[in-house]
């Protein structure tokens, strides 16, 4: 039996004559977590989008367990159990912890014309989704405005696992969040990882991507510069591939002569 849930086959996406991705191999297993890594325009939000049935490969295969697949919207990707958790979140500010828990797939009492929304139920349930992955409400009425964003980003990934996702696509979880909300948004994704679940989170944060990752795959410019596990390879190293160990060293030198002219004004 194949050990991957999701693989992609030599995989390419163009946008008329701009090659987005070009030859991706990508192999996700389920009770791991797997760290997209790449500077802006890598083709990390392509990759996803791909992934997430948005865009559907130019080249090469996309496989769900072992068979190929053609995802032709989210939804698709959605019925296999592949969610994803994107920066916006499609969360409500205005509306309750339980109605944005619930939002698309409203649980409900009686019949015909005569059917309501059961808040009794629902706040139970959405209470009790939310503590599997350590996740505290004070009260689920209270408006998702006033919650921070990292409370936000947790009851987003938590109203995914709860309503059977498999596959969990986190689409930069941390960006602009600060150190103990990013800690608590990390500790939900090792909580997810116990679960069984594949992750697949999205990050230029290689800090972030190190306290929790399986393996990464590194993109630079649309390409794939391989796939590491975490015992395989170093901070450092990950850091310097992101970066780009030459294109550093140019810029010191650069620099340096910059440093060492007089400009005349």
């Amino acid at each position: 039996m194949n050990e991957f849930i999701l693989e992609f086959k030599n995989v390419s996406r163009y946008f008329d004559a701009v090659i987005a991705l070009e030859g991706i191999d990508l192999q996700i297993k389920l009770g791991e977590v797997h760290c997209l890594l790449g500077d802006n325009g890598a083709g990390k939000s392509t990759l996803i989008k791909t992934l997430a049935g948005v865009h559907q490969p130019s080249e090469g295969q996309y496989l769900y367990n072992n068979k190929p697949i053609k995802l032709s919207s989210p939804k698709k990707a959605l019925d296999l159990g592949i969610a994803t958790v994107y920066q916006d979140l499609a969360l409500v500010g205005l509306m309750s912890v339980t109605r944005n828990f619930f939002m698309g797939r409203e649980i409900t009492k009686g019949w015909g014309p005569f059917k309501y929304f059961d808040h009794v139920s629902a706040n139970e349930i959405a209470i009790a989704g939310l503590a599997e992955m350590g996740i505290v409400v004070r009260d689920p009425e209270q408006a998702i405005e006033t919650m921070s964003g990292g409370e936000k980003q947790c009851l987003a990934i938590a109203r995914a696992i709860h309503f059977g996702a498999k596959v969990l696509i986190l689409d930069e979880p941390t960006a602009a969040l600060g150190v103990k909300q990013s800690a608590n948004v990390l500790k939900v994704i090792a909580k997810a990882r116990q679960r069984g679940l594949a992750i697949i989170f999205i990050t230029h944060n290689v800090h972030h991507a190190y306290a929790v990752a399986d393996r990464f795959t590194l993109l630079n410019r649309g390409k794939s510069l391989g796939t590491f596990s975490k015992e395989n390879i170093s901070k450092d190293e990950v850091l310097a591939m992101m970066a780009g160990g030459e294109e550093l060293a140019q810029l010191e030198t650069e620099l340096a002569q910059v440093m060492g002219t007089t400009i005349e004004i």
